[in-house]
């Protein structure tokens, strides 16, 4: 009859034993279980420290894309929120339209501008400048 087990001989130091036989004391326990889940308990965390080893660092620099990702959604959603305070301030003390509203629309976006870019300094110092100074060109 085939077990699919294969035996295997080693020594244990005398304290190691001794516990290893109070462990198996009480019935329904052996060693061999005892031995068999140690084993896989111990091969297993070598297991998880190896992927962790292979793994880690890509998950460390995806986390760390996800994280900029964020500040940049921050950042848009606080300039959007701004943009729409100063539509509805445009809006509820707008003259009619002529020359002087043109240019006093034109100073109001140019301000509006400068507010974005420099939150947009406070929030996030490098790409999101260059986003400012691509909105002001023509």
């Amino acid at each position: 009859m085939k077990t699919f087990k294969t035996r295997h001989q080693f020594y244990l130091p005398d304290d190691l034993s001794a516990k290893l036989d109070a462990l198996t004391a009480s019935p329904g326990t052996s060693k061999t279980q005892i031995l068999t889940d140690a084993l896989n308990a111990w091969l297993d965390r070598k297991g998880a420290k190896e992927l962790d080893q292979r793994f880690g660092p890509r998950l460390d620099r995806q986390n760390r894309t996800a994280e900029r990702l964020e500040r940049k959604v921050d950042v848009l959603t606080e300039m959007l929120g701004v943009f729409i305070l100063h539509q509805l301030t445009l809006v509820a003390h707008q003259p009619a339209f002529d020359s002087d509203t043109a240019r006093l629309g034109k100073t109001r976006y140019l301000r509006f501008m400068e507010l974005v870019e420099r939150r947009l300094m406070r929030a996030d110092s490098g790409a999101a400048t260059a986003l400012v100074k691509q909105e002001e060109q023509p």
